[in-house]
């Protein structure tokens, strides 16, 4: 009987970039390079990222191996004179939680001794959670118009504690109904680290946006500040749209 080929595992990858800063969330300020892919089960009305998802890209999307990846990843990352200026990759979408194929990208990745971040909304678990680095969970408050699924979260947040991993969660807050959102899920998780990130209401609007996103971080610590129920929580902004407001690819 003839042996069966191993499937490749093939990744649908839109973009990929960097090294850059992270912006938000565990890790901020963290130099990385991202891989971005393609799809996504919510539909989040302030989605700065709809390409993913809409098929206004599915051009671009492209059905990639990990050692492709890898291979990409090592073409933008590696200096002139030959040294890797990275050792850290972020994978994100779209929803990568919906790719049961990323186990095998970040086995390779760690196998180069590179380590792996992941933010997903926590709406599916894939049991290569647990070998990510820095893994955040962002489930999408009422403003996205999205409904979270707590029978979902819930197992998730409990497999990765007794797994130890290393992760937290992260709610961006537009308004005061996204708030008390937040304050929600910090009192149903208390022991995991919680972030806070400040909204960006337009992520199409050209030019320095960072006026109008530092009055909203204002905003949100004035929040934090008066609410002894989110004494434990740390308020961010998105770094990299301060420094480089809406532009991709950064």
């Amino acid at each position: 009987m003839e042996n069966k080929k191993k499937r490749v595992a093939r990744i649908p990858v839109i973009e990929l970039f960097g090294p850059t800063i992270q912006g938000e969330g565990m890790v901020i300020g963290r130099k990385t390079i991202f891989v971005r892919t393609a799809g996504c089960d919510y539909r989040c009305v302030w989605c700065d990222s709809k390409f993913t998802w809409d098929g206004s890209e599915k051009d671009k999307i492209r059905q990639l191996t990990p050692e492709e990846v890898f291979q990409e990843i090592l073409e933008i990352g590696t200096t002139e004179d030959g040294r890797r200026n990275f050792d850290h990759v972020t994978l994100t979408g779209g929803n990568p939680a919906l790719l049961k194929s990323l186990g095998e990208l970040i086995d390779y990745l760690h196998g180069e001794g590179i380590k792996v971040g992941l933010e997903t909304q926590g709406s599916r678990w894939q049991d290569w959670f647990t070998k990510v680095d820095d893994l955040t969970i962002s489930p999408k408050p009422p403003s996205s118009m999205m409904k979270t699924n707590f029978f979902i979260l819930d197992d998730i947040v409990k497999r990765l504690t007794e797994a130890g991993t290393n992760f937290s969660l992260k709610v961006v807050v537009f308004d005061d109904k996204d708030f008390e959102y937040a304050k929600m899920v910090h009192k149903k998780y208390p022991h995991v680290p919680f972030y806070l990130s400040v909204g960006n209401e337009d992520a199409n609007e050209e030019g320095d946006i960072s006026p109008r996103l530092l009055r909203k971080l204002g905003w949100l610590w004035d929040k934090v500040l008066a609410d002894p129920d989110m004494n434990d929580v740390r308020p961010l902004p998105q770094l990299h749209t301060l420094v480089w407001w809406n532009r991709r690819g950064v």
